[in-house]
């Protein structure tokens, strides 16, 4: 399957990344929000993604070029007849998915991939009531998606090999390096992250130690890149409570469930570096730990 033009439903964080790095492998990009106030956003994200390329030297200037034509925003779903490929990138809700399936089968041809970038809601249950539930397959990009390497690619029971292998070219062809994973609720990465997190915040609960100590010695005693308490603001507190809240749901095994800390922050808008509070500040020139009264 030759995939050209590639669609993506959804210009937030994960959207606008995904389609900057389809446009950059040279495909044409064709990008979708039912909040038109979401696209100024999007494009200032994409351009400012592309100009930090360019000053590292990881991009030219007629690159820059090139992958910015390739990029256009459509203000109806209508425009998605014209693609091979469309990912969706919207709120991790399953009746939201469902219904834009639906919506996407009675405008796309009948080979049309269907790909969606949930984190943590299976694939399979995605697919029902369609007509084609053979072409949906996930496909699981990460923040930044522009520089992260991973794609985990997840064939749900009724998806073809056909699409697994389209799915798998597609991300390699960006450069990523796709593995598959079975359709079970946070696939590989957050079936082992999630409960990593959240013991973590268990931990601070418990005082076992305090923000700064527990995040150094992740990184310096297990050679983490960064500590659970980083990594926690860096992916978003809310959505760390919401892929939780679903794989418990699935499992009914305690170590998904968020605990009572995590959820208190997120209902007072600490929500990680995106909003400048969570568990660090990030407001100053430097993340500072928060004071959480514990």
């Amino acid at each position: 399957m030759t995939i050209s033009t590639v669609g993506v439903v959804g210009a937030g964080l994960m959207g606008s990344g995904i389609a900057q790095a389809a446009a950059m492998a040279g495909h044409d990009v064709l990008i979708h929000d039912s909040n038109g106030a979401q696209w100024n956003s999007a494009r200032g994200a994409i351009e400012g993604s592309l100009a930090k390329l360019v000053e590292k030297g990881k991009l030219t200037v007629e690159a820059l070029t090139e992958t910015r034509a390739r990029i256009t925003f459509v203000p109806d779903l209508a425009a998605f007849a014209a693609c091979d490929l469309v990912i969706e990138a919207i709120v991790e809700s399953l009746e939201p998915k469902r219904a834009l399936w639906r919506q996407l089968e009675g405008i796309c041809r009948a080979d049309t991939l269907f790909a969606t970038n949930t984190s943590s809601l299976s694939v399979g249950d995605q697919a029902v009531g369609l007509a084609h539930p053979e072409r949906l397959l996930g496909m699981h990009f990460f923040n930044p998606v522009p520089m992260m390497p991973l794609v985990e690619v997840i064939r749900s029971i009724r998806t073809s090999a056909d699409a697994v292998d389209a799915g798998l070219a597609f991300a390699r062809g960006l450069g990523k390096t796709a593995i598959t994973s079975r359709d079970e609720s946070g696939f590989v990465v957050n079936l082992l992250l999630v409960p990593y997190l959240i013991d973590a915040v268990r931990a601070l609960e418990r005082g076992v130690g305090t923000i700064a100590d527990l995040d150094a010695a992740m990184k310096l005693g297990a050679g983490h890149p960064m500590g659970p308490f980083t990594l926690l603001d860096f992916v978003g507190l809310d959505t760390v409570v919401k892929i939780g809240d679903i794989m418990f749901d699935q499992y009914r095994e305690t170590r998904y469930a968020p605990p009572p800390l995590l959820r208190r922050m997120v209902a007072a808008g600490y929500l990680g570096k995106k909003n400048g509070k969570g568990f660090y500040d990030w407001r100053g020139a430097q993340p500072v730990p928060m004071e959480l009264g514990l």
